[in-house]
């Protein structure tokens, strides 16, 4: 099984060489998130876990600031996804203006299709996905405005099938999303209460 991130976007970041949780020689490239009120992204959007989490190390490269990605049981496993004020006109990952095939920027005037589109294809571009569903894209309360859900599932390349949801909204022209995606087996059912009350926390910086 090649080790490929349970998220596309981390996969996407990942530019070092991959670790697990624990690391090897004593180093992790994740360090623990614990039960308390947290900035996440670029610091505009907090949010508080019901239990331990793992967040990613901000490493050399991987530095767009607007996202970040968290763990429970590993990267191959499940993770969860932050991006916050994700201004139009921008990327949500760094990519070579010569490649073949990009993912779209995200535009403020994007509805909830196009936002879904541009996810999946973040998945299918950097993410390794040969086989993506679309289950369901509907309107839901986030932060405190009218958002969407996407729920989506995915065939990876280490032929594992995933699943994912992702709640976000469109406010003064940045992107908010928080992005959950797991093993489809067992995984995705285990942290999904998780992942629904870390939405419910979420607030923006007064």
């Amino acid at each position: 099984m090649k080790r490929r991130t349970i998220s596309a976007i981390a996969a996407a970041l990942t530019l070092s060489a991959c670790s697990s949780i624990g690391g090897e020689y004593g180093y992790s490239d994740y360090v623990p998130v614990n039960v308390r009120r947290v900035s996440v992204g670029d610091g505009t959007m907090f949010v508080v876990p019901p239990r331990p989490w793992n967040r990613r190390r901000n490493v050399l490269f991987d530095d767009v600031r607007s996202v970040e990605v968290w763990t429970l049981n590993g990267p191959l496993l499940d993770g969860i996804t932050f991006i916050s004020g994700l201004k139009s006109g921008h990327f949500m990952v760094r990519q070579s203006h010569r490649a073949d095939q990009q993912v779209p920027k995200f535009r403020a005037d994007m509805p909830p299709p196009e936002i879904a589109a541009m996810l999946e294809s973040l998945y299918r571009v950097r993410g390794g996905a040969v086989d993506f569903h679309t289950l369901s894209i509907q309107p839901r309360q986030f932060l405190g405005t009218n958002g969407f859900q996407f729920d989506y599932e995915h065939l990876d390349d280490d032929e594992l099938w995933r699943k994912g949801r992702a709640v976000g909204a469109v406010i003064n022209g940045q992107l908010y999303l928080i992005m959950y995606d797991a093993a489809r087996s067992h995984y995705y059912e285990a942290a999904l209460p998780d992942f629904e009350a870390i939405v419910a926390s979420a607030r923006l910086r007064a």
